[in-house]
């Protein structure tokens, strides 16, 4: 990009920071409206609640203000691009989005949308979508490369079904192929999509693998996502409990994410969970102790109560295991949740002796993250030490 357009770039970003959202929801009903075929890519429940756009709006804004230095947005573009390749967005899919994101500037901005401005916003998009078809490249072969890895959506077949808590069920999945599986990255997810008859689309959602890798399937545990104040029932989630039993086939996406446990490594271990964030933390807990990895390992979780908690007699069969420390604290005490402790809880009563030297890593809802993590800040935590997933809507 020259200077210029670059100034004209950043010209507009009082309006993004007034009216993105409105940018962004024009720019999805045109690009689906005049590209349907597209829509079986993005999470309807996301975009009915305005979460999609107001996600790519703030996208928008942070890289219009960093146009001097891309490189602060690296993190995020590789957070995204690794959802991209679980979604099977590929690099033809940027000229699509080019195309519409520059009408709907056109159109919304009206006469002050000079032909020179969007000449300077076509350069900008193009060095940005240039920058994710290079680290999606990277994502897709390495996925391919990997034994026993694909690229797009494979079918597996239902092998089990368990009842984690009453909310919790996990799916055990394996190739219909009868192929090998990779090995992935404890704390990775994988995509999974459902046909879901009332949208007559193909839905995909993220779910973390929750056992360690190098087993003969996959696995998941879904929270039934109800309806609250705040948002509807969550569709997939709740296909999946209600209609889909042993022996039925899905599609998933080669595992991927940026959030796991990061090796080889000798610190302490802490892992963090609120909720149905408790199944990355399965998945970490899991590999340690089954590698027979000598770190020392803390498990704190936070559930609703006792007939929310999954895994709990998991948990309690690896408290038993030399190194393993397992704390549970519930929001609410149902009578039968004798001796266990009412959450929130403090922090750092539950720390390693050396609280700065251990690594730590934090998957639940907006609420609990935020909370931890400030705790963790104000404890001196170095920020190369902390590893977040957030769950739900809300950013931490």
């Amino acid at each position: 990009m020259t200077p210029q357009q670059k100034a004209l770039v950043q010209g507009t970003i009082p309006l993004l920071r007034s009216s993105g959202v409105a940018l962004t929801s024009h720019f999805y009903q045109r690009m689906f409206q005049h590209n349907p075929e597209l829509k079986h890519l993005f999470n309807q429940g996301q975009q009915g609640s305005g979460r999609q756009q107001q996600a790519l709006a703030a996208a928008v804004l942070a890289y219009a203000e960093n146009l001097d230095d891309p490189s602060v947005l690296l993190p995020v573009v590789e957070r995204i691009a690794h959802k991209h390749v679980s979604l099977g967005i590929r690099a033809e899919h940027y000229g699509i989005v080019g195309k519409h994101l520059l009408a709907s500037i056109q159109e919304v901005l009206g006469d002050a949308a000079t032909p020179e401005l969007i000449d300077a916003w076509a350069a900008a998009y193009g060095a940005l979508a240039e920058l994710f078809i290079g680290v999606e490249s990277s994502l897709y072969h390495q996925a391919t490369a990997t034994s026993g890895g694909w690229s797009g959506w494979r079918p597996f077949r239902i092998s089990k079904r368990v009842a984690e808590s009453e909310v919790i069920t996990s799916f055990y999945f394996e190739p219909l192929d009868g192929g090998p599986l990779p090995s992935f990255k404890p704390g990775q997810y994988v995509s999974l999509r459902l046909y879901v008859a009332e949208l007559d689309l193909f839905q995909p959602r993220q779910y973390s693998l929750s056992d360690a890798p190098g087993q003969p399937y996959l696995r998941i545990s879904v929270k039934r996502e109800a309806a609250s104040e705040q948002q509807p029932a969550g569709r997939v989630s709740n296909l999946l409990h209600d209609q889909y039993e042993e022996g039925q086939i899905v599609e998933l996406s080669a595992p991927l994410g940026d959030f796991y446990l990061q090796e080889p490594g000798t610190s302490p271990v802490v892992l963090l969970s609120g909720g149905v964030g408790i199944t990355p933390m399965v998945s970490i807990l899991n590999h340690l102790v089954r590698s027979g990895s000598p770190r020392a390992i803390h498990f704190i979780h936070s559930a609703r109560d006792g007939a929310s908690h999954a895994f709990n007699a998991h948990l309690q069969a690896m408290a038993a295991k030399p190194g393993v420390t397992v704390r549970c604290f519930y929001d609410r005490l149902l009578p039968q949740d004798a001796g266990i402790q009412q959450a929130p809880f403090v922090l750092p009563h539950h720390l390693p002796e050396q609280p700065l030297d251990a690594e730590y890593y934090l998957c639940g809802p907006a609420p609990f993250m935020r909370h931890y993590l400030a705790e963790l800040r104000q404890l001196g935590v170095p920020a190369a030490n902390i590893h977040a997933e957030a769950f739900g809507s809300g950013g931490v």
